[in-house]
């Protein structure tokens, strides 16, 4: 048996050739066009000493070209590690020296951190778009080169895809992904969750470095045939525009875009009228999500999943009931549990008891590139243990409370901050919130608040005490905040996630010193 990745966007072009798959600046480029590139591509790339196993990384801004090189790299039997575009020259790198990538394809725009990086490495630089002397340039010589009659074969477990993690609990560690793992999500996803039909237009605002943006949103939409908008950089009202000219049924995102496009509605941009949309990446509040389908007047669907389980496992989707506060259930194929993990086997607990989500299925990655010893910490007994605490209910509704490592132990009580932000984020003058636990000396964990406030801070606006005794009045003594801050904006990860771990470094000295104040 063999399959590729690649095979996502061939099929597709054999089926609907002249189907706008992308549109960027008001052009559209077919499913056929795509593929022909994607060809000529990998024709380049074989050139130039590519070999399937090769590891081909690339730094790309989301325009049509990202597509096109991805697929053509595939197309060559090439390992792909997609780039965040806001790598500064080192953390490129130190992902090039991880992976042993023999190659870097980067925009023309990109070129000075690209270059920097490749050049010590002896990493060959391939450029899209017109680059320095003596470099090549692969979308000038894939306008002469003759497509490739067929991709390579590849093994369902070969490697596809390596993304690395953003780094927020150390070092970024490359995440394998086979044929088999991303095309099993896809295959699932494209039906239940998405629903997606051929006549659908999705927004692609989510990063195609980004497994949510690559996996849910580019090949799941092209193994359904459906057209995306690709939106380099987000921007809520740039988004309510694109959504409005071109139609789009479809959104998906993270929590801070939901929460910039309701900004921007509440300042007086135009509402475009979708079917649904997708919510990941990180908790969605629910007072947030009812905004949201108040607002746009269509069903939101909140999923969960993370990169080491090819972005999906579990989500609400169409036809199910829906119950807020929780992600929906695993998707088809995929087990989930929750457990007392120990250092060689897993010990599920009974449903509605809290532990750490572990997952079992065909989409759990082939492990961390070069890390055995890591891979062996997360992979046990068969099961995937990711980090996140939730619990199960009876009927297989999955709820995450948070983080293990962001879990508050104040004076032995277990708090959880999404139940605390909940109800924070109900408060009308709190428009986004994070909870965190600071150092105490007799307690061991304080809980504090960080508010971004709905509106600048003045007369009107709710007081840090007040917030904390809207908590008082609505949670257990050992829960509630006794303290609130109030910031603009959060630090933030490459994938929308709130970096916790930063905001306790930023609070804590003032934790410390209130301390040991007399």
């Amino acid at each position: 048996m063999t399959m590729s990745v690649a095979g996502v966007l061939a099929d597709m072009a054999a089926q609907r050739p002249d189907h706008s798959a992308v549109i960027y600046e008001s052009e559209h480029f077919t499913y056929g066009w795509l593929w022909d590139q994607a060809r000529r591509y990998a024709s380049v790339l074989q050139a130039n000493g590519v070999r399937p196993g090769d590891r081909v990384a690339m730094l790309l801004v989301d325009t049509p070209q990202f597509p096109v090189v991805y697929f053509g790299a595939l197309a060559a039997g090439a390992v792909v590690i997609p780039l965040n575009v806001m790598a500064t020259a080192s953390e490129i790198g130190h992902v090039l020296t991880d992976a042993d990538a023999g190659y870097l394809v980067c925009a023309a725009s990109l070129l000075a951190q690209a270059s920097e990086a490749a050049e010590p490495l002896g990493t060959a630089l391939l450029t899209v778009g017109p680059g320095p002397a003596g470099a090549v340039d692969v979308e000038d010589a894939a306008r002469h080169a003759a497509p490739i009659d067929a991709c390579e074969v590849r093994e369902p477990d070969d490697v596809a895809v390596v993304f690395y993690t953003s780094g927020t609990t150390g070092e970024p560690k490359g995440v394998m992904l086979t044929h088999r793992n991303i095309l099993y999500n896809v295959e699932r996803m494209v039906t239940t969750p998405y629903a997606f039909r051929g006549d659908d237009v999705l927004l692609g605002c989510l990063p195609l470095s980004h497994g949510f943006g690559q996996i849910c949103g580019m090949l799941t939409g092209f193994r359904a045939g459906i057209s995306i908008v690709l939106m380099p950089r987000f921007s809520g009202r740039q988004a309510l525009a694109l959504m409005s000219e071109h139609g789009c049924t479809v959104f998906m995102g993270v929590p801070t875009m939901y929460f910039r496009l309701l900004d921007a509605v509440a300042q007086g941009e135009p509402i475009p009228r979708l079917d649904r949309v997708f919510s990941g990446g990180s908790a969605l509040p629910v007072k947030t999500l009812d905004d949201v389908r108040n607002t746009f007047g269509c069903p939101v669907y909140e999923g969960y999943g993370m990169t080491e389980t090819s972005c999906s496992v579990a989500y609400h989707y169409p036809g199910l009931t829906f119950r807020p506060g929780t992600v929906g259930v695993p998707i088809t194929g995929i087990t989930v549990g929750t457990a007392r993990p120990h250092a060689d086997r897993i010990e599920l607990l009974p449903v509605g008891e809290v532990g750490e989500i572990v997952v079992r299925g065909p989409s759990v990655m082939a492990g961390y590139l070069g890390r055995p010893d890591l891979t062996a910490e997360v992979l046990v007994d068969g099961w995937f243990l990711t980090g996140d605490l939730g619990r199960l209910d009876a009927d297989g509704y999955l709820s995450v409370v948070g983080r293990k490592k962001d879990l508050i132990l104040r004076g032995g009580y277990n708090v959880y901050p999404r139940e605390v932000e909940e109800v924070f984020a109900g408060h009308p003058d709190v428009a986004q919130v994070a909870v965190i636990g600071v150092p105490h000396p007799e307690l061991g964990e304080e809980v504090w608040a960080i508010v971004v406030p709905a509106a600048p801070q003045d007369a009107s606006a709710a007081s840090g005490e007040e917030l904390v005794a809207w908590g008082k009045q609505r949670l257990a003594a050992y829960k509630y905040p006794r303290r609130v801050e109030f910031t603009d904006a959060f630090p933030m990860g490459n994938s929308g996630k709130v970096l916790k771990r930063t905001l306790v470094s930023q609070y804590e000295p003032a934790a410390l010193f209130e301390s040991s104040s007399p």
